[in-house]
């Protein structure tokens, strides 16, 4: 019977879910998320990384009761993520991002779909776009209901509304073929199946985008909620608008249509991916 009670007591205890945040300097929309992520209708461990620590985003995690862990070294984007995912305890990864903002029932839609699907790799949703905006000498945020690059995304997520099938190969990796239609930020990672090492690529940009790639050649399913779930931010600082200013942008994505297409489609697809860079040049 004791036996049986500490079984109990220790499934009680096990950490199903994670938001790891990663903060980077003292962005102004990290409280935001915080806020987000500790205010979830069903509650999950919620953590913050940083390679760049400061009294700003301590103040922060503090007043949230968000642990703070410090990556020593210089940033980089699969490094923090690496760092971020690693102390994770959850069964379940979310690697939020500092800009966006989730909606208080992402971890509960998270879980429903487990339930359903017990072979649950990824969860990811929809999103909503916020474009930051500068009006009398004030950054104010402004929703998009809609945009050209959401709707080719939602196009391109077609074939995952077919959860049934969504556990073949073929289709998961259908949703990346012409682009990555999948919302980075409202990515969760199933630890539990695909173990501790994550983000091999060697991009910087499409670091994401070649991590679903990989991932979409394992066993389980990828469910993608068509509920919004996160609300994406559009701004100046942003990591996207810095990648395409210094050309990684173009060059990943170059790189990642040669893993899958001849070099004459290669030449159709980025002639129109680059018309989709103006998003971020308004």
């Amino acid at each position: 019977m004791k036996e049986r009670e500490r079984k109990g007591n220790e499934m009680q205890q096990e950490i199903i879910h994670t938001f790891a945040v990663c903060a980077y300097k003292d962005s102004p929309y990290l409280e935001e998320c915080l806020r987000s992520v500790t205010s979830q209708t069903v509650k999950s461990e919620v953590i913050c990384c940083t390679s760049t620590p400061s009294s700003y985003i301590r103040e922060l995690t503090a007043r949230y009761q968000v642990p703070l862990y410090v990556r020593d070294g210089a940033s980089n984007i699969r490094e923090d993520w690496m760092f971020a995912y690693g102390k994770a305890q959850g069964r379940f990864v979310t690697i939020a991002h500092q800009d966006d903002r989730y909606r208080s029932d992402y971890a509960e839609k998270l879980l429903k779909a487990w339930k359903k699907y017990p072979d649950l790799l990824l969860f990811a949703s929809d999103y909503l776009t916020i474009r930051m905006t500068e009006k009398e000498g004030k950054m104010k945020a402004i929703p998009e209901p809609f945009n050209m690059v959401w709707l080719v995304k939602k196009i391109l997520r077609l074939p995952l509304r077919f959860h049934f099938l969504a556990d073949r190969t073929w289709i998961k990796r259908s949703s990346v073929w012409f682009g990555n239609s999948i919302c980075c930020p409202s990515c969760t990672y199933n630890k539990e199946q695909i173990g501790d090492d994550m983000f091999h690529s060697e991009y910087d940009f499409a670091l994401d985008w070649d991590n679903l790639y990989e991932l979409a050649g394992k066993k389980g399913r990828f469910i993608c909620s068509e509920k919004p779930l996160i609300a994406y931010r559009v701004h100046a600082a942003a990591t996207t608008k810095a990648c395409i200013e210094d050309n990684r942008r173009p060059a990943d994505e170059m790189a990642m249509f040669r893993k899958m297409w001849p070099d004459w489609m290669v030449k159709i697809l980025m002639h129109f991916y680059r018309k989709a860079y103006k998003e971020y040049e308004k």
